[in-house]
């Protein structure tokens, strides 16, 4: 040990981080009978989880063998093996396809369950393997379980991204139904009316709606099961140091409520940090140039955990070119001032918009998964500017179906603000937008041109928009003969400029198939974990399907607990782990230490 110092606390396992990795990881320790201390640096909970839609892409889940589908594994090795090949140890992969479905059991009898995604298709459908389906949306969540003050803890979704400015929070199929309101659907109407009801009571008492839907819901989920099973969080709690005796992991000094805490660890520390999205000097060292200056990550994301791991004689993971996972984000600001990071995730498909580069012309599907969008982005920029890309349309299509921040049959005079604000840029011409943006007049209209005859034919020659599954499921079904092709002939027309911005990071520190850390030479570093974006991606810098990252995130925070329950501890004065799937009569639970 560095010093003689005494302990000011002892646990099982320590878990940096509360976003979907951390809290898998101390959930199941918990649930196994561990003591658990989380530590989580901002006031909130969740990460970058709390943002996102929560959902985990699982070949082979429950859903899929009670329905008799016993290949999905198989067939998504293959499909791996294609997308990622050797960027990554397949080992790693194989683990992930073999503990998932393990992983999303353990959780449902624990009560964090999920619902099958039936029809959402993997991001590279015409690759051999992949499927459609493999995709758990988190149950939605009621807030109320939590008690008002633990409540106040889960990070709020982004604004954008839910209604009645952030304080109402409905799932993505909630969403498409109630944009038929403009269609006058009953069904509709019965849905925002007992939506509205829901909320109107629940602001009576709390700040906003405590139906919690996607990753607000994952997040509060695993919080609730973790407090009911005697585990610990502080927030506004940081780790400063890992200390280290004979070469392995045995506590850490930590920062909590304005004091530093020597704590000691029986079984091990798992680094579940969010990875570095957030770090200017990271995203200048590891990531792409142009370098993002952006990202829809949680602001806590700084890599600050992987450096204590780097520091405790853990190795980075090999080098994955690009080294993130990426949305296509517009840039705007809130009435407040506040910054808005909106990440481009539908409306790209959808009829009468395509995307640009400086010289005016295509480079893509612009249908495709949000990471591919912006490789094609990246791989464009060596021989024209693509960075930023364009979204340009017309003002049927963007009065229609909206386009970023700009909702659906939003009136032409609420669309001033998005245009005096410099959020969007509109012209009366085609030739006026491109000279107003500074891209080439001839080779827009060109591009303009050509659409307009692919939206008459339905094929798109240039990239087969509309020819793949994948694009269909974002497209308008109403719009023929092609869901995602349409013209661009109605004036004003407008132009939206898009940027990389990282969601996630994919080089992290080197795991084993146990999530343990390794060093330099490929020894586990004993008594120290990682998973999520703090530890090496299984899949590279490779996205397969939707919920990659928090799949991976809670399988290998599930493993890396699993793991820690069996090791014999430190000290042999030391109880054996119990492993107990309820709540332990008694137990001290504790949310916070700064109230």
């Amino acid at each position: 040990m560095t010093d003689s110092a005494p302990w000011h606390d002892t646990v099982d396992l320590l878990v940096l981080g509360t976003g979907a990795a951390g809290l898998s990881a101390a959930t199941t320790a918990a649930a196994k009978g561990l003591s658990t201390l989380v530590l989580e640096k901002t006031e909130y909970l969740g990460g970058t989880t709390a943002y996102s839609a929560g959902t985990c892409w699982v070949p082979g889940h429950r859903y899929q063998r009670a329905a008799g589908q016993v290949d999905e594994q198989r067939d998504a090795s293959r499909y791996l093996d294609l997308v990622v090949g050797d960027k990554a140890p397949r080992e790693m992969r194989e683990t992930y396809l073999a503990r998932a479905p393990e992983m999303i059991d353990w959780f449902h009898d624990l009560g964090v369950r999920f619902w099958h995604s039936q029809t959402v298709v993997d991001y590279h459908p015409e690759i051999e393997g992949a499927g459609v389906g493999r995709a758990l949306e988190p149950e939605t969540f009621d807030g109320r379980r939590l008690g008002i003050d633990d409540f106040r803890r889960v990070r709020r979704p982004v604004p954008e991204f839910a209604l009645f400015g952030g304080t109402l929070m409905v799932r993505r199929a909630e969403v498409t139904q109630l944009l038929k309101l403009f269609r006058w659907s009953p069904r509709a109407a019965l849905l925002a009316l007992r939506l509205g009801v829901r909320w109107f009571f629940d602001r009576i008492t709390y700040p906003r709606g405590t139906r919690l839907a996607m990753g607000n819901a994952l997040v509060a989920n695993l919080f609730h099961t973790l407090k009911t099973r005697g585990g610990e969080v502080l927030f506004n709690s940081t780790a400063k140091e890992l200390l280290v005796e004979n070469g392995a992991v045995i506590g850490a000094v930590i920062e909590t409520a304005g004091q530093e805490r020597r704590i000691r660890v029986r079984r091990g520390v798992v680094l579940a940090g969010g990875g570095f999205s957030a770090s200017r000097s990271w995203r200048e060292q590891h990531l792409p140039t142009p370098t993002p200056q952006f990202t829809r990550a949680a602001e806590s994301a700084t890599g600050d955990s992987i450096a204590l791991g780097l520091a405790a004689g853990g190795a980075l993971g090999p080098d994955h070119d690009d080294n993130g996972f990426w949305f296509p984000s517009s840039i705007g600001h809130r009435k407040d001032g506040s910054l808005v990071v909106f990440p481009h995730i539908w409306d790209r498909a959808k009829p009468g918009i395509v995307a640009v580069t400086a010289s005016g012309r295509r480079f893509v599907d612009e249908s495709v998964s949000y990471h591919r969008f912006v490789r094609a982005m990246y791989r464009t920029q060596a021989t024209d500017e693509a960075v930023p890309a364009w979204l340009i349309i017309d003002s049927r299509s963007l009065y229609e179906y909206g386009l970023g921040m700009i909702r659906p049959h939003t009136p032409a005079a609420f669309l001033r603000k998005y245009v005096t604000g410099g959020y969007i840029h509109r012209a009366d011409s085609l030739h006026a937008l491109a000279k107003r943006i500074g891209i080439d007049p001839d080779g827009l209209a060109q591009t303009v041109r050509t659409n307009n005859r692919a939206a008459l034919t339905g094929v798109d020659e240039e990239f087969g928009k509309g020819s793949s599954p994948f694009g269909h499921q974002y497209g308008d079904p109403r719009h023929t003969p092609n869901v995602n092709l349409g013209p661009i002939e109605k004036g004003p027309f407008y132009a939206l400029p898009l940027v990389p911005t990282p969601l996630g990071t994919a080089l992290g520190l080197r795991i084993d198939e146990s999530a343990h850390v390794l060093d330099a030479h490929g020894d586990v570093v004993p008594g120290l974990y990682a998973a999520g974006n703090d530890a090496d991606s299984p899949m590279a810098a490779e996205y397969p399907g939707a919920g990659g990252q928090v799949g991976a995130g809670m399988t290998f925070g599930y493993i890396a607990a699993m793991d820690a329950a069996r090791r014999e501890s430190a000290d042999p004065r030391d109880d054996a782990p119990r492993d107990l799937a309820r709540p332990r009569q008694g137990s001290r639970t504790r949310a916070t230490v700064d109230r």
